[in-house]
């Protein structure tokens, strides 16, 4: 469902999940709690400092319809797809895939001696691209800015514009904003909205007091998202130990949706399409960039069946 658009902020505590090859995740965003907030579709946070919660990772699958996000802090994770692209996201690397008409791939995080910190969202394409050839933007650390605005706020800025700086991930459908804020102890920030758009802030680190003119004061510990509604600025205050959160905003498409597993399309008989070239061997449509026994063999590495 999506959230009915009353002055405020409500607070979403994300729900534990088993996904891919077994990865134990929570999931604030597609649940059946909270299934959507047009146009954003899913947001998890695969973040652990226990190796077993993740290395089995999530093997060889299929999307059509959608772009997904997925952003690293700390520790590493190794992307394959059937465009061949393929390499490995460190602390500060961003991802940006669209899906389109359809892509497999795998994202499989690796052990190693930093905890992983890691999260994946996931945007609708409007109906006019979901037939669309898929796309692949991979962003080192380095090549995403960090504003600070005032003392003791520092911003990363993903996707968007904030603090007259643009973030490098460019061309997505519905021109979403992502940024990556960090408050120190007591710290207060303001964050403007669009009228109209999609907003949500996921409270990684510490705690965080959202207020807005329109609907006094909302608290939040992380982990947990805020979904922000009907107001023109959010003014946010850190708590004792500071804070990090995400902030995420985007215009909805106001379109239909039709989904099931790694498809979302508009109708049920587009599903069923998906569904049937899987079958038939005629899901991929676009061809890979590389020599295909490069990526297949590096699927060979040991990291589980798809």
């Amino acid at each position: 469902m999506n959230a009915q658009q009353q002055p405020g902020v409500f607070v979403i505590q994300p729900q534990r999940v088993l996904e891919g090859a077994g990865v134990r995740l929570q999931r604030s965003l597609g649940t059946p709690q909270f299934n959507y907030l047009d146009p954003f579709l899913l947001f998890d946070d695969f973040s652990s400092p226990n190796t077993d919660d993740y290395v089995c990772g999530f093997p060889w699958h299929p999307h059509r319809g959608i772009e997904t996000v997925t952003y690293i802090l700390s520790g590493q994770v190794r992307h394959l797809d059937s465009l061949g692209n393929g390499g490995t996201l460190g602390a500060g690397d961003v991802q940006w895939m669209s899906a389109g008409s359809g892509i497999m791939h795998e994202e499989m995080p690796q052990s190693t001696s930093e905890p992983l910190v890691g999260f994946q969202l996931w945007v609708n394409l409007p109906a006019r691209e979901k037939m669309s050839a898929p796309r692949y933007q991979n962003i080192p650390a380095q090549a995403v800015p960090t504003v600070t605005l005032g003392s003791g706020v520092s911003t990363r800025v993903v996707a968007g514009t904030h603090g007259g700086v643009r973030g490098p991930v460019t061309d997505i459908a519905v021109s979403p904003t992502y940024l990556d804020v960090a408050l120190e102890a007591g710290v207060e920030a303001a964050l403007s909205l669009t009228s109209g758009d999609s907003t949500f802030a996921y409270v990684f680190q510490g705690d965080i007091e959202f207020r807005i003119p329109e609907g006094g004061a909302t608290r939040a510990a992380a982990p947990r998202l805020a979904v922000v509604q009907a107001a023109h600025e959010v003014r946010l205050v850190a708590g004792l130990s500071g804070a990090r959160l995400l902030w995420v905003a985007g215009s909805p498409l106001h379109e239909p949706i039709a989904r099931y597993g790694p498809f979302v399309m508009n109708t049920r008989e587009e599903i069923q399409q998906a569904l049937e070239d899987l079958q038939q061997g005629t899901f991929i449509r676009a061809q890979p960039r590389s020599d295909p026994s490069q990526w297949y063999g590096a699927r060979g590495e040991g990291d589980g069946a798809g």
